[in-house]
């Protein structure tokens, strides 16, 4: 740790004890330089000190005479009579007499020239420069006068000093002595030993960076500079109120006030004792700031180069100056003139007044420039609050966000995608590591959190930071580490030690991001050598790797219960948390490419650090957040429109709408991701010709690729908050924010909004950790039939305007509405069919019409799912997009998959069959040859409603196909009387990669177990392909064990339990040991043998045809 080594004060410090001080011997050669450098400076504290022994010691100190103190705040002159008096600011009375201000004490019997005028103008040399108001010379025969210059002359009664041999004081120039003494003192009178020589003291003090972190704020200096009147202490007083009152910010003011009563009540109003006082200010105001407090200061500070110096000051110690100009012209000041300094000036009873005729140097550049005459209060208070915001000077953290726009939660740019040099090798890795099975659902979060969306999380949440998410609404976090709790978010779960202190910054987080899976997937993670997993989704794809994986209970009814605070099993949110698995996974996550869907919409998907950057692009201020799940109509361009023009008037000079469409997960019957992403774009095509439409130049749409769970007061905080992650400051709020009706099963509101309108909006404005982030309010707008706008309804004319609700628009779209006249307006819209031609968007509302006339077709994109490709053989060609029930495989070289690849293949060992990929390895789309349609092709199995349907237990590690020419008939029954499943006979191929879905690979049989599903005998027959590295040692079962010990047992537990994860009980084989590989032949035998009897050419028979198509060339075909 830094320390500090007193210098000595002489050569000779720490003798006469008979003892050397331990660091003598060491620094010897150091100290005398340093007494050489300090010599000087004490020389100047023995002359101070001889000064104040004669000043004491003089007639004016004793009573005899008259001395001058000077208030020294703000730069103007004070000059009184006799006593004690107080003084005006900034002015010098005529003939000794007394004038009046605020708690200046001066005493003095000189006089100034009644005679003196003012003369604007400006310095030879120097270009640019405002005028300076310069006092003429005195009038040569005034009695005696103030001089404004560096020395101060004192006078008494007698013209000569009876000093008895003593230093006469009218001889002391103080201002030069104190320059001299300046100029001879070392800049650190106490050393730093940690500090190279002649740099700073901060290597021995807190780090800036960590105070600034744990107060919240950092330092900055305001110096609020200009005449008499302007208005420095009256705002300077207002922005205090505001910070320290609304914002709980270390604020505190220098002025005249309460600089002159202490550490500046001696020095005079000459021109050097001026500069001392703002150099003595500024040092104070140096050293505030640096410790965090945000200091305003308000002096006249009249000359330029004082004022220049304070800042190289702050520039030297790398702290913000801010050069405040209070630009009020002479003439305003003397109207405004609250103390009557003015009228004083006017009647020539002050003189010396600054701006009048003493010189004020205007700032040349300064930071801001306030003319107070044309601002309020408030207003000019605003502009200083907004730069300081701008800046990041209210927060802690160091600033990362383009300038006006806040940091991200956490106070970090959450990025997680791997760095293309490392990708391949992280690649690589996750090829090895466990699979996880993640959902398109799970896939939406996996972008939130990778993308910097949720905000400082880094991975799906650990039990302990999902304890916090349902308790708190909120998580704790130390970015900084003051606690020495950085990576409280991202430890496993300590449930019995904690750290002395907590994390001392709350972030808003209310919805829980959870990765759910079954016991599969949790004897996979817990019985691997790796600690880490990697995220497979349901098409096979890995798409990042997990680290330090925790698994612990998934308490569905306590998530349930905290998050949604109602009762409906109906609700969709709901039924997609309790069919997840019993576990949850947390730790945190790289994602090994950009998540991309291929769904035409790609280009609207941006990350929170591109979204920022496109508000700097348009060089925002400020960015306004507008969610939407439904097509945008004219009343929402009115309110976004409206919202952008009042943050003008807040004093932004360029807000940025974001107009930010939901893309995750919605339920069945909201309007679909790509309708409402088209109609969008429509929106902003139009520009501000339409009365619906938006300003490009001023608009940026992007899609927030979060899931919609339709919580209500709790989601909505996480809307806002998401949206804080990437600039935004401000979020549009409506009614009832988040919610949804509840289902016919909800306990209280069956068919009802779940939760109250206006709860949303009052949480949101009210709920921990939301920070700076305010809120904008919808208003109710209506259809003003007059002008075809809608606009807030004018309650003196309410006839003029037409209510259009969501409902009436659907109606009137799913009816194909046209637009009404622009000169006659139907009362009823829905009876006349028409749509009012300024309620939408014209292309925009063919969108909406398209959509609501053809709503059942597949064409749609209800939300973010990727479209994959299915990895076909590129001896197959599709039909239909995968992943729909629309998809069909064939092969280009057979007409049936089923019937006419033969058994064998045409050469080979004898226990070698075709193999028929259906699902590769890792997919869990449930692919199989369809018997019943023509041509046999490959499509996905579908669910009772229809949908296409996955495995749901976890990543399959084997390749799952079939045997063609084989049928497992049902009238063939084992010893147990259970039939065939009447399918050909499945296979899992138990090899290390990856096999095209439709190939035909050979395949070695290794054995076989009987399966008994719901009362059918379903066989799975072993094999390894023949193309896979371990092909060449494993022959039997036993090979199998030896080569992947495990095996088996993890085969025979997915057989058993792969459908409970869906609710179903477990399966049950016949046997638990695997057959041999002869036993496993003579099965496939026996099916192809009933396969022949099913096509006509066995010597068996086989009852009518099943219902499957069975006219292909190798079946019953030509």
């Amino acid at each position: 740790m830094a320390r500090y080594a007193y210098a000595p004060l002489s050569a000779e410090e720490g003798r006469g004890t008979g003892r050397r001080l331990p660091h003598e011997a060491a620094a010897e050669a150091e100290r005398a330089a340093n007494v050489a450098d300090r010599m000087p400076m004490f020389g100047g504290i023995c002359v101070l000190v001889a000064i104040t022994f004669v000043l004491s010691r003089s007639p004016q100190a004793q009573g005899g005479g008259n001395a001058v103190i000077g208030s020294g705040g703000n730069g103007n002159a004070a000059i009184g009579g006799a006593g004690v008096a107080t003084v005006p600011e900034g002015t010098a009375t005529v003939d000794g007499t007394l004038s009046s201000s605020s708690q200046t004490n001066a005493v003095t019997n000189s006089a100034v020239a009644p005679s003196a005028t003012t003369t604007a103008y400006v310095r030879s040399g120097e270009s640019n420069v405002p005028p300076v108001i310069q006092v003429s010379p005195p009038v040569k025969d005034a009695p005696s006068t103030v001089n404004t210059a560096s020395i101060v002359t004192y006078s008494t009664t007698s013209d000569k000093c009876d000093c008895e041999g003593k230093v006469d004081p009218s001889s002391i120039d103080l201002g030069a002595l104190r320059a001299a003494a300046l100029d001879a003192t070392p800049p650190h009178i106490i050393e730093c030993s940690a500090a190279s020589a002649g740099e700073s003291q901060s290597a021995c003090h807190l780090p800036k960076s960590t105070r600034y972190a744990a107060l919240q704020q950092k330092g900055a200096t305001l110096w609020m500079t200009g005449c008499s009147g302007a208005g420095k202490t009256t705002i300077a007083t207002a922005l205090e109120d505001r910070l320290v009152k609304a914002y709980g910010k270390h604020v505190y003011r220098l002025d005249g006030d309460n600089l002159r009563t202490g550490i500046n009540r001696d020095l005079t109003f000459s021109e050097a004792d001026r500069a001392e006082s703002v150099r003595r200010t500024g040092e104070i105001a140096t050293l505030f700031a640096d410790s965090g407090v945000i200091t305003l200061v308000g002096l006249i500070s009249p000359y330029r180069g004082d004022r220049d110096a304070v800042r190289k000051r702050h520039e030297d110690q790398g702290i913000p100056f801010y050069e405040i100009f209070l630009d009020v012209p002479v003439d305003e000041l003397k109207k405004r003139d609250p103390k009557g300094q003015y009228a004083r000036v006017e009647s020539g009873e002050l003189k010396h007044f600054t701006c009048i005729d003493d010189p004020y140097e205007p700032p040349i550049n300064p930071e801001i420039t306030l003319k107070t005459h044309e601002l309020e209060i408030e207003q000019s208070a605003d502009i200083l609050f907004r730069r300081l915001e701008m800046d990041g000077i209210l927060e802690g953290a160091p600033k990362i966000s383009p300038p006006g726009l806040p940091n991200p939660d956490g106070d970090e740019v959450i990025d997680l995608h791997v760095p293309e040099h490392l990708k391949a090798a992280k690649t690589e890795e996750a090829e090895r590591l466990p699979k996880v099975l993640i959902t398109d659902l799970d896939l939406n979060w996996l972008q939130v959190i990778g993308e910097g969306w949720a905000s400082p999380l880094r991975g799906f949440m650990r039990e302990g930071t999902l304890l916090e998410v349902l308790h708190f609404n909120s998580i704790l976090v130390d970015p900084f580490n003051l606690t020495e709790n950085q990576d409280i978010q991202s430890s496993t779960t300590n449930f019995e030690t904690f750290k002395q202190f907590r994390a001392p910054d709350r972030i808003s987080m209310s919805v829980p991001i959870t990765l759910s899976c079954t016991d599969y997937t949790k004897a996979a993670i817990e019985s691997s050598s790796h600690n880490a997993v990697a995220l497979t989704t349901q098409m096979g794809n890995i798409v990042a790797i997990l680290r330090n994986p925790e698994v612990y209970p998934n308490r569905k009814e306590e998530i349930v219960a905290r998050m949604f605070g109602v009762i409906d099993p109906g609700h969709p949110y709901i039924k997609e948390i309790y069919k997840g698995g019993d576990y949850l996974i947390g730790g945190e996550v790289e994602l090994l490419d950009r998540i991309r869907y291929n769904d035409g919409l790609d280009k609207w998907r941006k990350t929170s650090t591109e979204i920022m950057e496109e508000f700097k692009e348009k060089g925002a201020d400020t960015v306004y957040a507008f969610q939407t799940r439904n097509p945008t109509h004219a009343g929402h361009a009115y309110l976004m429109r409206s919202a952008g023009e009042n943050l003008k008037k807040e004093g932004y000079k360029n807000p940025v709408l974001w107009l930010s469409p939901l893309g995750g997960w919605t339920k069945e019957d909201d309007v679909p991701l790509d309708v409402r992403v088209n109609q969008h774009e429509e929106v902003l095509n139009s520009g501000l010709e339409h009365p619906g439409g938006l300003d490009p130049a001023t608009t940026v749409m992007a899609i927030w690729p979060s899931p919609m769970v339709y919580a209500g007061p709790t989601e909505v905080q996480f809307h806002a908050k998401s949206r804080r992650s990437a600039g935004a400051s401000y979020f549009v709020v409506g009614r009832d924010p988040a919610g949804m009706k509840g289902s016919h099963q909800a306990a209280a509101h069956p068919d009802d909004d779940l939760y109250d309108g206006d709860h949303g909006r009052y949480v949101l404005q009210n709920s921990p950790g939301i920070g700076s982030m305010k809120m904008l309010s919808f208003v109710k707008v209506m259809y003003d039939i007059t002008d075809n706008v809608m606009k807030v309804p004018d309650d003196s004319r309410l006839d003029d305007f037409i209510s259009i609700s969501g409902s009436k628009m659907r109606l009137l779209a799913r009816n194909g509405a046209v637009p009404c006249s622009a000169t006659d307006i139907p009362t009823d819209l829905v009876e006349a069919n028409c749509v009012p031609s300024g309620f939408m968007i014209p292309k925009g509302w063919d969108i909406v019409v398209d959509y609501y006339k053809n709503i059942d077709s597949p064409r749609w994109i209800p939300w973010s799912r990727p479209v994959v490709d299915p990895g076909a053989s590129s001896r197959t060609e599709g039909s239909g997009k995968f992943g729909t029930g629309g998809f069909q495989l064939k092969h280009k070289d057979y007409e049936s998959f089923w019937h006419d690849i033969p058994l064998h293949p045409s050469s080979g060992e004898d226990m070698v069959v075709n193999f028929i990929t259906e699902i590769p390895l890792h997919m869990t789309a449930k692919m199989e040859v369809q018997k019943a349609l023509p041509g046999n092709p490959i499509s996905q199995d579908s669910n009772s409603d229809g949908s296409p349907r996955y495995y749901t237990y976890g990543t399959p590690f084997f390749n799952y196909g079939y045997i063609p020419q084989t049928w497992e008939d049902p009238a063939l029954k084992d010893s147990l009387g259970n039939g065939g499943d009447n399918d050909p006979l499945d296979v899992m191929e138990i090899g290390s990669y990856r096999l095209e879905m439709g190939s035909i690979t050979p395949c070695r049989v290794l054995g076989h177990l009987e399966l008994i599903d719901e009362g059918e005998m379903d066989n799975k027959v072993l094999c390894i392909a023949l193309s896979d590295p371990d092909a060449s040692r494993i022959h039997n079962v036993g090979d199998l064990e030896r080569a992947k010990p495990g095996t088996v047992d993890r085969l025979k537990d997915w057989l058993k339990r792969y459908k409970t994860s869906d609710g179903k009980p477990e399966n049950a084989l016949a046997g638990e040991e695997v057959t041999s590989a002869k036993e496993a032949m003579e099965l496939i035998g026996e099916t192809h043998a009933r396969w022949k009897n099913l096509c006509g050419k066995g010597t068996g028979y086989t009852s009518g045809d099943h219902g499957f198509w069975l006219d292909a060339a190798g079946c019953k075909g030509r």
